[in-house]
């Protein structure tokens, strides 16, 4: 949409519809001086902050009466 249509919509429109789009077009121009870039973590950047325990894949005691017998 070129810069004479949208002049001649926002001209043939009311008053207070002109009120209502300068509204929008101020709250666009927030909108977009308002956008924060969210950075994205890079990779590694919780290293050595995490363990892991050694008994970690070792079968867990809660849970003994389930297990099956290897036959």
């Amino acid at each position: 949409m070129g810069f004479s249509q949208l002049y001649a919509k926002i001209s043939s429109l009311p008053d207070d519809m002109k009120s209502e789009v300068n509204d929008f077009i101020d709250f666009l121009m927030s909108k977009r001086n308002s956008e924060v870039k969210k950075n994205k973590p890079k990779f590694g950047c919780a290293k050595g902050q995490i363990e892991i325990s050694d008994d970690f894949d070792e079968p867990l005691e809660d849970f003994k009466e389930y297990y099956v017998a290897n036959a």
